[in-house]
């Protein structure tokens, strides 16, 4: 039986080798300053735009802002810059930090995940607002997919940052988008998606 275990166990250290350290880098998203304005509304056309925005190592974040509500695409976009909208159905905002999860293999630091904060305001039209953490793929060039893989709900949740990071580690690399189904810890604001 210990004969066994030991082959088992060095397999076990030998895949962890394989694996690349993970960390976090985190970046600003500061529309005046970081985004750079590519398509929005015209006069009497509603209130809409859309923006590419700098990010990590030349991953860019794409935002599209319709009637005070946003939808974040963090990657690299199809060639013709046409995202999926996945957003909240209350008044929404994105936070000026975005944490992103870095997979390190020798000299490649690659960008597999984005953590980052949203504030939704309440229904009710009271001045409150809820906190959540969105969980994203990150869009690989030359693959393009990328979307929103988890809900975190931040607000009176002091676990919020570590679980969010939890599953974006385990889930990100390997969740297929538009056909898994995502993560949601609390009771999150409404969220959906619309492929175009």
């Amino acid at each position: 039986m210990r004969a066994l275990l030991i082959p088992l166990a060095l397999a076990g250290f030998c895949q962890a080798a394989r694996a690349g350290d993970i960390s976090s880098v985190y970046t600003d998203l500061v529309w005046e300053k970081d985004c750079v304005t590519y398509a929005q509304a015209e006069e009497g056309d509603g209130d809409w735009a859309d923006l590419a925005c700098s990010g990590y190592g030349g991953y860019p974040v794409m935002v599209s802002y319709d009637d005070a509500r946003e939808s974040l695409f963090y990657g690299f976009p199809p060639g013709d810059m046409t995202t999926v909208w996945e957003s909240f159905s209350g008044l929404n905002s994105a936070g000026p930090k975005v944490e992103w999860r870095i997979e390190t293999k020798g000299d490649m630091a690659v960008p597999f995940a984005v953590i980052h904060r949203r504030s939704i305001s309440d229904s009710e039209g009271e001045n409150k607002s809820t906190e959540v953490l969105i969980v994203a793929k990150v869009a690989q060039p030359g693959a393009y997919e990328g979307c929103t893989i988890a809900l975190v709900l931040a607000t009176g949740n002091p676990a919020a940052n570590d679980q969010a990071r939890k599953l974006a580690d385990e889930k990100a690399r390997t969740f297929a988008c538009g056909k898994d189904k995502r993560v949601v810890i609390g009771n999150t604001p409404d969220f959906g998606r619309v492929d175009n």
